[in-house]
């Protein structure tokens, strides 16, 4: 999966660990998706991840 999360989150000018509190997710699950060292993770996660940077799923995750 591909997204824009860093780009949006330094939008937002916050930090990686500001992000996973605001959206109650580890900053590891934020780093290994910035850097695509993951794929797997639950729509709630990224739901979450989303609304904590006032967007939509698809304007961050996006399929290949």
């Amino acid at each position: 999966m591909k997204n824009n999360l860093k780009e949006t989150r330094e939008e937002a000018e916050m930090s990686q660990e500001e992000l996973a509190k605001s959206a109650e997710v580890s900053r590891t699950i934020i780093s290994e998706l910035e850097n695509g060292k993951t794929e797997v993770t639950t729509n709630k996660t990224l739901e979450k991840i989303a609304r904590a940077l006032n967007k939509k799923v698809p304007d961050i995750f996006f399929i290949d």
